[in-house]
């Protein structure tokens, strides 16, 4: 029989979780994430498999969803210094690149740019040739200013990218093969500056994800796991470990990501609000169709701007770590956090910090550590606590809903336990089997998927024409991320029409998933 291996680093702890061909958990774990990950990631596959027995070689498939991306932006820590090429002259020159950046990301990044003629109608018709002599000073002009990473983007390249590419070839040409270069096209959405955002974050980060994607693949080779990598990406689908180190961008918040696909996998229910508690925060987040519900607005990520695919989430500072105080006779549940820290700092276990987790035991929600070290809080504190831990769940779950009527709300996650068997708002709260390790779990039974967003002239071709179109577009897409072609299906084709465009110009959002390849 052969395996699937299921890891999702958080920022507190780091699970995994083994399943068998069946999809049936075989062994899980939870193990304290550690500061350089890696040795968090090590001990708990030495933990599955040493409870599972199984053979190493058994496991076929390994899906990892890390926090790497997203920390290493929040926390402007390994990024590359990143050059931009811009091509919108002559008519885009009035915003410049990395309007509105936080100064000390800038200070990081370098943020060297260069705009260059160019660009398209929203049709996909010549607004203006590029010059290669033009492109080729520009790059000379970034590789002097010690660029590590290139990103490209063009006006209305995600109608048509051909500019985009010719700058990336001329690129690897002056630059070099290996050198990081990132195209707009691949990444974001419509409007140029958030689209050139996301495309200078993602340059930003791919020599970082190179290299912590590489060591994952060496820890699970030191236990003899010849098993092929994949990446959690943020729209609850894998991507192949080589199509990961391209676009890293697309697996932040990929972690609560693989929570909604775990909950709906333990549960079966593909319509429902989806909690997941961890040790310091807790993620609300939207089933549609058995996946995350995408964020319709432009999202921040460390400060930058960006429209690329993310979902639409919610994030509370409560979690099973959450500090408790209370002042002036008002109680706070969090947002400061004991986090990994709980096994030493909650009063539970002998520590100092009164926390969520404490309030927990003391009202016997669950037997943890000493019951005897909460044994002096008095009813009243234990049962506002509670209060304020119920309310803080309800206020979300109203503003994630899009009508009157009561949802399911499955809870997932560690801290789960916190959350009251009834909630106002909710049609019932159901806490699954598995319900700790729902985002390793998430992880394992993920498909692979291809997207396209882009506007189309549907005049021209015809609309069916460019439904097929983009189908197709969409499923190669896919494919290049490691599906089997043959299990391919379409489960997402939105068309937005743009009034405020001229012609009949329609946006098209279609995601197409698959089957990982065998």
């Amino acid at each position: 029989m052969k395996y699937r291996l299921g890891i999702d680093v958080g920022g507190t702890n780091t699970d995994a979780v083994i399943l068998d061909e069946n999809n049936k958990v075989v062994a899980k774990c939870k193990e304290a994430t550690t500061s350089d990950i890696s040795t968090g990631i090590t001990k708990a596959v030495k933990h599955v498999l040493k409870e599972s027995g199984i053979n190493p070689s058994d496991i076929a498939d390994a899906m990892l969803g890390t926090t790497h991306a997203t920390n290493a932006i929040v926390e402007r820590k390994g990024l590359s210094k990143v050059g931009v090429i811009r091509i919108s002259g002559p008519s885009g020159y009035a915003i410049p690149p990395f309007i509105e950046w936080p100064e000390d990301i800038l200070k990081v990044i370098n943020h060297f740019y260069v705009i260059v003629k160019g660009g398209y109608e929203y049709n996909g018709e010549l607004l203006s040739d590029i010059d290669e002599d033009e492109i080729r000073d520009a790059l000379k002009q970034i590789k002097d200013k010690g660029a590590e990473a290139l990103a490209i983007s063009g006006v209305f390249s995600l109608v048509n990218d051909e500019q985009e590419k010719a700058v990336a070839e001329l690129a690897h040409e002056v630059l070099g093969e290996d050198f990081p270069v990132t195209m707009s096209n691949e990444i974001g959405s419509i409007g140029i500056i958030e689209r050139e955002n996301a495309a200078i974050l993602n340059a930003a980060i791919r020599k970082l994800a190179d290299s912590a994607y590489s060591s994952f693949q060496d820890v699970l080779r030191s236990h003899n796991i010849e098993a092929d990598l994949f990446i959690t990406q943020n729209d609850g689908t894998l991507m192949s470990i080589e199509y990961a180190k391209q676009y890293p961008v697309l697996t932040i918040a990929s972690g609560p990501t693989n929570s909604l696909r775990g909950a709906a996998f333990l549960t079966g229910m593909k319509e429902a609000i989806v909690a997941d508690v961890g040790g310091t925060t807790t993620d609300v987040g939207v089933l549609s169709k058995g996946f995350p519900r995408e964020s319709s607005s432009a999202v921040e990520i460390g400060g930058v701007r960006t429209n690329f695919r993310m979902p639409d989430l919610i994030t509370l500072g409560l979690g099973g770590g959450s500090e408790v105080k209370s002042e002036n006779g008002k109680i706070t549940v969090g947002p400061q956090s004991v986090g990994y820290r709980i096994h030493t700092e909650a009063k539970i276990f002998g520590g100092n910090s009164l926390t969520a987790t404490d309030i927990a035991v003391a009202a016997g929600m669950f037997v943890l550590g000493d019951k005897t070290k909460v044994s002096n809080l008095s009813p009243e504190t234990v049962a506002d606590t509670i209060g304020v831990i119920k309310a803080m769940i309800e206020e979300v779950i109203d503003k994630m809903k899009t009508m009157a009527t009561d949802l399911p709300v499955i809870v997932v996650g560690g801290g789960s336990i916190l959350i009251p068997d009834s909630l106002v708002g909710a049609s019932q709260v159901i806490k699954p089997e598995h319900f700790e390790v729902a985002n390793a779990i998430g992880a394992a039974i993920s498909q692979v998927s291809g997207s396209i967003d882009g506007v189309y002239d549907i005049v021209t071709k015809g609309r069916e024409a460019v439904i097929e179109e983009v189908k197709a577009a969409a499923m190669a897409e896919a494919v290049k991320a490691g599906a089997d072609e043959s299990t391919l299906e379409i489960v997402e084709l939105e068309e937005i029409p743009l009034a405020y465009l001229p012609s009949n110009a329609v946006r098209f959002r279609v995601k197409a998933v698959g089957e990982l390849k065998r």
